[in-house]
């Protein structure tokens, strides 16, 4: 259900495409554990320097598939749970830019998968949302830690507790998405705004993204020193050595990086 891709127009810029048709790529064990190894192989691979997840044209992830989970009892939602959280996690870790490409539906766990991409492309017709409250529950895979910070604590609480789709405007306007597209434009949209990180210095990218995750989740001091080590850091790799070198030579903008 879950494949990767190189998108053919695009050399380095990698397709984790999501195709669960028949159930609008809800979210099985299945697919959980295929998007965990789908994260796993573009991390690994030097040639993968930009990511778009995307699901097809009719939905992006439609929700967690609730048939699989409503019978689990409390000790099986516990490990159930924990693949789904980690299966995530690993993609918000993905040490290159991502964009998530949101067409359709986008709701419960593929809201929250969306909110591991670094950047949201959606459709105009696009709706996203946590509406786990309706089934009883709230969200599980992120939901209620990553949408607050991406939006603000107020506008997560009203999304969480009131389970209401959010039209893809509404979205932009409230930080959900970055951008909103024609429907039929959000792959290329997508696939646009990563593109342009390909060339640049993937081990500088990849310690700038670390960075700035890593100093959400704690107080300034700590951050500033994630920050400093790995700006520090840097200063190992051929990248610092070609970029410095080109400015004092050339002037600005002018590097050529091979992302080491």
């Amino acid at each position: 259900f879950v494949r990767v891709e190189a998108d053919p127009e695009n050399p380095g810029v990698a397709v984790i495409r999501i195709d669960r048709p028949k159930a609008l790529n809800a979210l099985n064990g299945t697919v959980t554990r295929e998007i965990a190894e789908a994260a796993a192989t573009v991390s690994a691979d030097p040639s993968v320097r930009a990511v778009v997840l995307y699901g097809g044209e009719r939905a992006f992830v439609a929700g967690a598939d609730i048939k699989e989970m409503a019978d689990l009892t409390h000790a099986e939602m516990l490990e159930y749970s924990r693949a789904l959280q980690n299966a995530l996690t690993a993609v918000a870790r993905i040490p290159k830019p991502v964009v998530a490409a949101i067409s359709g539906y986008a709701l419960g766990g593929g809201c929250e998968l969306a909110l591991c991409a670094d950047f949201r492309v959606a459709g105009a017709k696009a709706r996203l949302g946590q509406p786990e409250i309706q089934l009883g529950v709230i969200p599980g895979a992120g939901g209620t830690q990553r949408l607050p910070r991406l939006i603000g604590p107020a506008r997560a609480k009203d999304l969480v507790f009131s389970g209401r789709h959010v039209r893809a405007e509404e979205a932009r306007e409230i930080g959900l998405v970055d951008r909103v597209v024609p429907d039929e434009e959000v792959y290329t949209a997508a696939v646009a705004l990563v593109a342009k990180y390909v060339d640049g210095p993937a081990v500088a990218l990849a310690a700038a993204k670390e960075t700035i995750d890593r100093g959400l989740e704690t107080d300034l001091d700590t951050g500033l020193e994630i920050e400093r080590l790995h700006f520090s850091g840097l200063f190992s790799t051929e990248d610092q050595k070609a970029g410095m070198r080109s400015f004092v030579e050339e002037g600005p903008g002018k590097a050529t990086f091979v992302g080491r």
